[in-house]
């Protein structure tokens, strides 16, 4: 599968926008946000229940029109030609919405009939075999284990071949083994140069994303590489292990410089963003025989928890 050549240039980015904006009502769901997408990769976004991911992704391809800013998808314009992007883009919604009284190959040839798939038979055949679905073919979509019915799902989306998809919480409520096998396939797709936007909760998904944004009360508050975002922080992590956990972290919350206390496993870790006064602060628990101190790297989880506070808090 390769992108559409109705495309624009390919050396272009898929998605180029700015100032985007989106209201309802009284409520502003987002506000001025400008993103720049390269072809072929997958971004993230990422953020807090009703931060404005599923609205920005919808305006980005032509499902919502914003109510301010200017951009381009695929080549095409956002607001002007948003027929054009639809018929490129495939969208996957977070609750499997295929007919659960079809079979699995009755799914994909309703779809491709809506989307006027030629030859249907043989693209049919071809997409049940990369999805590995060939051998249920005849089942009913509604007998599907979780894992498959995104398999199914996913094959749906690409049947079409698009340039662009849209993934919206994919793996919700999937297992871990059917989670990594289906980050495999998205991989593959964005390695034949599809783009891919995918919004998730989960930590581990938003490290295996070529970039990701953080959004949050309709703001994108960071985006880059995972490890940019890390370095960009500013955070400084101890890690502490022994016993009585509990009881540290209720001391050192509070104390100048420690700004985040959080148990991570049998582990507790301690961050900051002065790292002076944060090492100034543990120096009395450090001598400490029960507890042994290690410096460690903020996780991506960290950062999203700070500048969530950050941003809570008033700051910037």
């Amino acid at each position: 599968m390769t992108a559409s050549p109705a495309t624009a240039d390919s050396a272009a980015p898929a998605i180029q926008v700015k100032g985007l904006a989106k209201r309802f009502g009284d409520k502003t769901v987002v506000d001025d946000f400008a993103i720049e997408v390269a072809r072929g990769a997958i971004f993230g976004f990422l953020g807090p229940n009703g931060s404005g991911k599923t609205t920005t992704i919808r305006m980005l391809c032509g499902l919502l029109t914003p109510d301010a800013g200017e951009g381009t998808c695929l080549g095409f314009d956002i607001r002007r030609q948003s027929a054009a992007i639809k018929r490129r883009v495939g969208y996957m919604t977070q609750r499997f919405s295929l007919y659960e009284d079809l079979t699995v190959g009755e799914n994909l040839e309703f779809v491709g009939r809506v989307y006027d798939v030629r030859p249907l038979d043989a693209r049919t055949r071809a997409t049940l075999q990369r999805f590995g679905l060939a051998d249920r073919r005849d089942q009913l979509a509604g007998a599907l284990s979780g894992g498959w019915k995104q398999r199914l799902a996913l094959a749906a989306c690409v049947l079409h071949e698009p340039a662009l998809l849209l993934l919206d919480e994919p793996t919700a409520g999937v297992d871990p083994n059917a989670r990594r096998e289906f980050w495999e396939m998205i991989h593959g797709l964005s390695a034949e140069g599809v783009t891919v936007l995918v919004s998730t909760h989960y930590m581990d998904e938003a490290e295996r994303c070529h970039r990701i944004a953080y959004l949050a009360y309709g703001h994108k508050l960071l985006e880059g590489t995972v490890a940019e975002v890390i370095e960009r922080s500013g955070l400084t992590s101890w890690g502490v292990t022994g016993e009585g956990l509990g009881e540290l972290m209720t001391r050192l919350r509070g104390q100048p410089g420690v700004e985040m206390v959080a148990p991570f496993g049998t582990v507790l870790h301690v961050t900051g963003t002065d790292a002076k006064l944060l090492a100034q602060s543990i120096a009395p628990w450090r001598d400490d025989p029960r507890y042994r101190w290690t410096p460690t790297h903020a996780t991506l989880e960290d950062v999203f928890i700070h500048t969530l506070a950050r941003k809570a808090g008033g700051q910037r």
